[in-house]
């Protein structure tokens, strides 16, 4: 039984170290405020006048790219540690990616309502849905590249 123990360690640190740093990322020093002020800030100062409405356009959109990374990223991490645990349960392995999805899905919602108690966030129901599907998106990929790896191994 000791043996067992390291190796859920080992499987979930990265996932628990990953939450954190999306939690930490929906406190109110992350907010659009604060990451749109200091980045114009320092983009000014590296390239002098820029139009406050495009950067306030591309900002929204970098802020949102990181949910899709972050989350794709959280889908990821979660199918490997589901995998890491239950390596030695075959029967289980079709539903490990459904696992994983489920728990991207649920670490949004609970970051949205987090982000719905901040004055300077906003938790909605589309970033859910963003982040959803991001992690959807990377996990099918994951299922593909799975796949077609062990159809290599095979023959």
């Amino acid at each position: 039984m000791p043996s067992a123990r390291p190796n859920l360690v080992r499987a979930w640190w990265p996932v628990v170290v990953w939450i954190g740093l999306i939690t930490f990322e929906s406190t109110d020093y992350l907010s659009a405020q604060n990451t749109g002020s200091v980045l114009y800030h320092l983009l000014t100062r590296l390239f002098g006048d820029i139009n406050l409405s495009d950067f306030l356009y591309w900002h929204h959109y970098l802020r949102k790219a990181g949910h899709v990374v972050g989350y794709a990223m959280l889908g990821l991490l979660l199918l490997r540690g589901f995998r890491m645990t239950f390596a030695n349960r075959p029967e289980w392995i079709r539903l490990l990616p459904v696992f994983a999805w489920l728990g991207t899905a649920f670490v949004a919602a609970i970051d949205e309502w987090h982000q719905s108690y901040i004055p300077s966030r906003t938790g909605t129901p589309w970033d859910v849905l963003l982040d959803s599907t991001a992690g959807l998106a990377a996990l099918a990929l994951a299922y593909v590249t799975l796949r077609k790896k062990g159809a290599r191994l095979s023959q």
